[in-house]
């Protein structure tokens, strides 16, 4: 947002209509802001307090024990040290999902068990089936997002604990609740609880993208004290800067304004849902999160959709397509006031559908129907960042005005793409051998609406070398509802439909990858 406010010659402040960076609206209040321009010389001159000092002031505003958590500059270093610390040899994670989550343990050379939603289900996760992909891959650790990013699909805490204890003979279980506090299909949907007394489950949780302050790096996770003191005491001494400090010493006085602005995004998400489903063969999945996961008309083409949003209407969304399980076809539209909730319906109007409603959509670009490679920053990002958009002239419509560089086409650094397989049921687990067991052809996932993209066809990937599988790791019996322990799978072949990382990389999984009382209380810190 910064690059575009710099490059376009705006005043600050008047950049476009973000729906692209899920903040909270609503806080802090203007009031909260005037008090912390007013502490501004004092909060950039001195040293911030202690991790501890700030984690103890937050840990008893949520009512939680000191001893269980670890405050992050943000939940992306957590991610980053939890990768390092806990995570050993391999991550399960439903795809799409946050990018950091496929892209950090790749880096570090882990293997990552994606498990792929499927459209033609709202990309709902079914617990069940993925706690039998992970027992079936053998993997060692398990994530899930509770809201997803980017759907907003929201798994009941029942479920959840259920699911928790099945993956009790995991080494780690994440469950990252960066989007919870916008949750409102049950009171207490929290199970930081339930976590701090299992020897294994982390929960991860966001501060910026509650209170509207994603600028100020700060998040936390909640464990039990062993595990949360093995990601302590690698932090950094002031990991924490002292705006997040003044902010989180603020939050005591706020606690009101704090629950009436996640009350207004949640009510803005009903409306804003129902005036996007309006609109003529645009679907709009359910959503807990505080942003809206749309797939565009057949025919639309997200990338083309962004540009034109941006460049005629001033208007910024976060198109998908570099997101592993999704494609072009689909945006994440962050929930806002209805008068930016008005912009963006009539700017989609007049992208989509031509002067008339109803009209027809625009013919597709030519591109994949997958994204390829790990998830990369947002190709508008990548496009406006460094060389800025000084270069790029008005190739998308709008002829004559100063706005972004068409996307580019497929064969000019965008990959071939991979299209994720469907999760279908085979006949008999794969028994572990010695011998060499090729890899399955990815298929396509089956959706709704298919619409058939052009471009270069998948190459299928090299099958694996020889090589013995590792011993099956002994489980508890399982859950109701849950599948008994099988087998693991070889290295490099995929589970019941599932798609490892070394495919999605092309790589035939073998080679080594170099390294690279306050609002929501109820339930997460009372006692018992």
């Amino acid at each position: 947002m910064a690059a575009l406010t710099r490059e376009s010659g705006e005043a600050a402040g008047a950049g476009p209509v973000d729906f692209c960076i899920p903040c909270n609206p609503y806080f802090p209040t203007p009031a909260m802001f005037e008090e912390l321009a007013g502490r501004l010389r004092d909060i950039i001159t001195y040293y911030p307090s202690s991790a501890d000092t700030i984690t103890a002031e937050l840990c008893s505003l949520l009512q939680l024990p000191p001893q269980c958590v670890a405050m992050g500059n943000g939940s992306t270093e957590l991610i980053t040290w939890i990768d390092h610390l806990l995570v050993r040899e391999s991550l399960a994670v439903p795809v799409p999902t946050f990018g950091r989550w496929t892209d950090q343990p790749m880096e570090t050379g882990k293997r990552v068990d994606m498990f792929p939603l499927q459209e033609a289900g709202g990309f709902a996760l079914d617990l069940a089936r993925y706690a039998e992909f992970v027992r079936a891959r053998g993997t060692r650790a398990v994530v899930v997002c509770n809201p997803n990013n980017p759907d907003g699909g929201y798994l009941h805490k029942q479920a959840l604990v259920q699911f928790m204890d099945a993956m009790a003979d995991r080494d780690l279980v994440v469950i990252d609740e960066s989007f919870l506090e916008f949750a409102d299909a049950e009171a207490e949907p929290s199970v930081v609880q339930e976590a701090m007394l299992r020897p294994n489950v982390v929960v991860l949780r966001s501060l910026g993208k509650n209170f509207g302050l994603h600028g100020i790096r700060f998040g936390y996770l909640v464990a039990n004290p062993a595990l949360a003191g093995r990601v302590r005491a690698m932090l950094p001494k002031w990991n924490l800067n002292s705006f997040a400090e003044h902010v989180v010493f603020m939050l005591r006085d706020h606690g009101p304004e704090y629950a009436q602005s996640l009350h207004q995004v949640r009510r803005d998400r009903l409306e804003m849902a129902a005036q996007l489903s309006a609109l003529p063969g645009l679907t709009v999945y359910p959503s807990q999160g505080n942003f809206l996961f749309v797939r565009l008309p057949v025919g639309a083409e997200g990338t083309a959709v962004r540009d034109r949003m941006l460049t005629e209407h001033r208007v910024l969304v976060r198109e998908c397509g570099n997101k592993i399980g999704s494609s072009s076809r689909f945006l994440r539209l962050v929930v806002r006031p209805q008068v930016d909730v008005r912009r963006l319906v009539s700017g989609l109007e007049q992208v989509l559908y031509g002067a008339g409603r109803g009209a027809a959509v625009p013919g597709p670009a030519t591109g994949t129907g997958y994204s390829s490679g790990t998830a990369a920053v947002d190709r508008l990002m990548h496009e406006t960042n460094g060389s800025g958009m000084r270069a790029i002239t008005a190739q998308t419509a709008g002829a004559g005005a100063p706005g972004l560089a068409a996307a580019p086409s497929p064969g000019t650094g965008t990959g071939t793409g991979v299209p994720l397989p469907a999760a279908v049921p085979v006949a008999a687990p794969v028994a572990p051998a010695a011998a060499t067991v090729p890899g399955p052809a990815p298929q396509p996932v089956p959706g709704p609406q298919p619409v058939p993209y052009p471009g270069p066809v998948p190459v299928p990937h090299p099958a694996p070398a020889p090589q013995p599988a590792p011993a099956p790791v002994p489980a508890p019996a399982a859950a109701a509802g849950y599948p008994p322990p099988v087998g693991p799978t070889p290295p490099g072949v995929p589970a019941r439909g599932g798609l490892t990382a070394a495919q999605v990389r092309g790589t035939n999984g073998l080679e080594s990858v170099p390294a690279t009382g306050w609002p929501h209380t109820a339930g997460m810190g009372q006692a018992g």
